[in-house]
């Protein structure tokens, strides 16, 4: 989505350091599979040798991808071991159906940073199948199939694959996950060739997921990883409790159908802004830090999605920085982690003890976002229905406290306090009337605000009743 998005207004530290955020702990092979998207539209950003130098040791970050094929920063990633994918630009794809044009593009932008750099990918273009451009979209398979083939002749075929990035607009059905398909006209005629070809190279079908481009009043806690009822799929019985696992596997559902459900998928891009026009919801520093906190700490975990259980995913989060000269919403220009001075946006866990210390009143101290917990048969958690009202779910905070409940875990300095919101303390208080009451159905009406969950939305030292 490098079409839109960036940052502008520097944020202060004491802005940071007075937002209430989500982190998340750095575990154990994390850095393996998480990326930054690393865009260049604004006029203030550091120069490519500062960046590589504070990726590498300032943060966790070990991979990075390019929207272009930009020597200068190729070569600032030279001897980092930082893994970085690079981007023919759309407009070489009709020259590289000609094997001649891919072997000089090898030639001039891979052959002399190699090894040095560790160029790991080559992605053509971005979203092709959403431009509607015959000539791109007829040409893209034969592109990805020479430049493959430039690579076999420099015998770097096994270090750097290549692939392409899609838009989530490239299914025609994707609620609920299992009718996942691709578009008519796309499934067989371009689809299908290039899963056959991504899978004789052992290349990823890469995706762009946003959640927060899909969500609602009623799904925003959906979207952002928080308590909630979850999303029934009636067909296969499996519950979502998030966005992201749902968009992931309408893409793994579709990618069934043709019969290549074992081509692995990449996350290419995802984020969530941290600023935007008074008209977008949920663009502000708390949301996006509880995203992409949640987000990193989801897709590498193990636990994978409802259709692809026991899964980690390779994810790219856009974006490395605040880009001041994007076009568009002011959304845009505020997908950063860091600002252009390299001050971090929010923390999500990504500095490195030495990082932290550079930056004066730097937030803390970590702590585990929201993620729930297993499915357990038989159990049942009393939560908001999806697009309660904030004012009812005040009401049913004030009702279930008044009765008597112990309300101390939702209040200041209590283990639910986080994240302060509405509809997570009402999350709370909800389930602890429920189960007090002797878990009769009508105990979890609340004037039909309420609704049964069966995954457990207890979080680190949260502990829901059950």
């Amino acid at each position: 989505m490098e079409k839109l998005k960036s940052g502008v207004p520097t944020v202060a530290i004491t802005r940071v350091s007075s937002l209430l955020l989500v982190f998340f702990t750095v575990f154990t092979g994390v850095q393996g599979s998480i990326g930054v998207n690393y865009g260049t539209k604004g006029d203030n950003l550091p120069p490519p040798e500062e960046v590589a130098k504070f990726l590498l040791q300032a943060t966790t970050i070990n991979r990075i991808r390019l929207f272009d094929a930009n020597n200068s920063i190729i070569q600032a990633f030279a001897h980092t071991g930082i893994e970085v994918t690079i981007t023919v630009p759309d407009e070489f794809i009709p020259d590289l159906t000609k094997l001649s044009f891919a072997q000089q593009w090898v030639k001039n932008n891979v052959l002399p940073y190699v090894p040095a750099t560790n160029i790991i990918r080559i992605l053509i273009g971005n979203e092709i199948l959403a431009t509607a451009n015959k000539l791109l979209i007829g040409s893209l398979v034969p592109a990805m199939q020479n430049l493959h083939t430039a690579l076999v002749n420099a015998t770097l075929d096994d270090q750097i694959k290549v692939s392409t990035p899609h838009s989530l607009g490239i299914l025609s059905s994707s609620s609920p996950p299992s009718t996942g398909k691709f578009r008519k006209g796309y499934d067989t005629v371009v689809l299908k060739p290039m899963l056959s070809f991504l899978k004789a190279t052992n290349g990823p079908f890469m995706i762009n997921p946003y959640p927060f481009f899909g969500c609602s009043p009623d799904t925003l806690d959906y979207a952002l990883f928080r308590p909630n009822a979850g999303v029934l799929d009636e067909s296969t019985q499996l519950r979502y409790t998030n966005m992201l696992d749902a968009q992931l596997d309408a893409t793994y559902s579709a990618l069934k159908l043709l019969g290549y459900e074992d081509v692995e998928i990449v996350i290419a891009e995802t984020g969530w802004p941290s600023d935007g026009d008074a008209t977008q919801l949920g663009a502000d520093a708390e949301s996006a830090a509880q995203y992409n906190g949640n987000l990193v700490r989801h897709v590498t975990s193990g636990v994978g999605t409802p259709l692809m259980p026991k899964r980690t995913f390779e994810t790219y989060i856009f974006a490395l920085f605040n880009e001041n000269q994007k076009p568009g919403p002011t959304c845009e220009r505020n997908f950063g982690l860091f600002e252009p001075n390299l001050i971090p946006v929010y923390n999500v866990g990504i500095l490195r003890p030495k990082g932290r210390a550079a930056v004066p009143g730097y937030p803390g101290p970590v702590v585990n976002p929201v993620s729930p917990k297993p499915q357990h048969k038989g159990k049942k958690w009393c939560l908001p229905r999806t697009g309660a009202d904030a004012e009812a779910l005040q009401a049913n905070i004030d009702y279930v406290c008044g009765m008597g409940i112990d309300c101390s875990p939702i209040q200041n300095g209590g283990p639910c306090f986080l994240p302060n919101t509405v509809r997570a303390h009402a999350a709370y208080a909800m389930n602890a009337y429920y189960q007090s009451k002797g878990r009769n159905a009508y105990d979890c009406d609340f004037k039909q605000t309420g609704a049964f969950s069966t995954v457990d939305p207890s979080y680190r030292k949260c502990n829901y009743l059950s």
